[in-house]
């Protein structure tokens, strides 16, 4: 193993392994830390559950898998974020960063969410996804991390005692050399502005030796290049049979992915879920014995969302919202469900748990930031899916790519 990568969620996981088995690196993801020996793998990506924990458990979690990923022989560790970047004050970007840092002896790190294909780039320091600032892009209403403020540098601020340092855009235009220059020579997390890929291209090469990044996807772009790789299709056989499609996103891009889905389609509420109106067993028989590819979906908009937090407690209702999800996967892999996509990021942790799946080799990409996944050893396709990625069409057009060989 060569990169190591430690996700804070799964559909940020998956969104790195396509970015490096692009890249032409053999990438699996792994659904928690391993306690074996990896495959013969060029990258491993450790998928947790860390986004919205305890700080405290974040930092653990991570430090496990940081350690099982240099085990496996791994020289470079990222860290990969969401690509809005979103978090509290309490965390958990900067104090896992910190802890990951103390561990690999590494005093400058850079940070990087930028992701160009999906809208998200950094300029002055600042996050814009598309052409606004991601605290006017609907991420401010998230129910459990809303990002009231687009400036990275006092949002990392304040999640750590570390000094948070900037290279601007006009640096990192001027290529790798530039980069490596203006990084601080005094212990500092550094925000790199970053608007196209080739700026990303650039970060990576100057990265070449840094023992630690932090950043989304786009972040490694560059990097398979420092290990002699080039770009590549990764393999993939193509997967039939009986598909479904679970949303828990509230996100615009899902909502709309939701209305614009033509299939079967039944919503699930809050009121539903909490008081047992519906269950997996239920709601598994319905989709399978209708044709098509049924969506469940609980995309409430997020005026309802806060409503239902309200009245059930906000822990109540997401606990409630991903044992289901987590159940109804289990159900449909009984049942035979072969095709399986997930919008999400909580969502698609509660379906991996469901899957009951140790690994995923990575397979082609269906959207910028979506890969097709195999679950090792079986036949059975899946696709997580972050809330914001895809085109209203993705849910059709991915089901048809999962059965497509390359």
């Amino acid at each position: 193993m060569k990169i190591g990568v430690i996700a804070d969620d799964f559909t940020g996981a998956s969104d790195i392994a396509l970015t490096l088995a692009l890249g032409g690196m053999s990438t699996v993801q792994y659904v928690g830390v391993p306690t074996g020996v990896a495959d013969d793998v060029d990258a491993g990506v450790v998928a947790l559950k860390s986004r919205t924990i305890d700080a405290a458990d974040a930092i653990t979690q991570s430090l496990a898998a940081c350690d099982w990923l240099l085990a496996q022989g791994a020289v470079q560790i990222i860290f990969k974020v969401c690509s809005t970047f979103d978090s509290t004050a309490e965390g958990n970007i900067g104090p896992v960063a910190t802890a990951l840092a103390a561990r690999l002896g590494e005093t400058q790190i850079i940070v990087c969410p930028a992701f160009p294909e999906n809208g998200r780039s950094v300029y002055q320091g600042h996050l814009f996804v598309n052409d606004g600032l991601v605290s006017e892009s609907g991420m401010q209403d998230h129910p459990l991390t809303p990002m009231t403020d687009a400036d990275l540098r006092r949002v990392l601020a304040a999640q750590t005692d570390w000094p948070v340092a900037h290279i601007d855009f006009r640096t990192v235009d001027r290529g790798a050399d530039a980069i490596g220059l203006a990084m601080p020579t005094s212990p500092a997390m550094v925000i790199v502005d970053a608007v196209r890929d080739v700026d990303l291209v650039q970060i990576g090469a100057a990265a070449k030796h840094r023992k630690l990044l932090v950043g989304g996807s786009g972040i490694a772009i560059g990097l398979p290049a420092n290990f002699g790789q080039a770009p590549s299709t990764p393999q993939w056989s193509g997967i039939t049979g009986k598909a479904a499609i679970l949303s828990g996103s509230c996100s615009r891009a899902t909502r709309t992915q939701v209305q614009t889905y033509t299939g079967p389609k039944r919503e699930i509420t809050a009121a539903q879920v909490v008081d047992g109106t519906v269950d997996a067993n239920g709601l598994a028989d319905w989709i399978v014995s209708t044709d098509g590819a049924p969506l469940i979906y609980s995309s409430a908009d997020p005026d309802v969302v806060r409503a239902a937090q309200d009245t059930y407690g906000r822990d109540v209702v997401a606990q409630r919202i991903e044992a289901l999800f987590t159940d109804l996967t289990t159900c449909l892999v009984q049942r035979g469900v072969k095709r399986l996509i997930v919008a999400g990021g909580e969502t698609s942790g509660a379906a991996v748990a469901g899957l009951n799946a140790q690994a995923l080799r990575i397979g082609p990409k269906l959207a910028a930031g979506v890969p097709a996944m195999r679950v090792e050893g079986t036949d059975i396709a899946v696709a997580l899916k972050s809330g914001n990625f895809g085109g209203p069409g993705f849910f059709t057009e991915s089901l048809h790519l999962m059965e497509q060989p390359t």
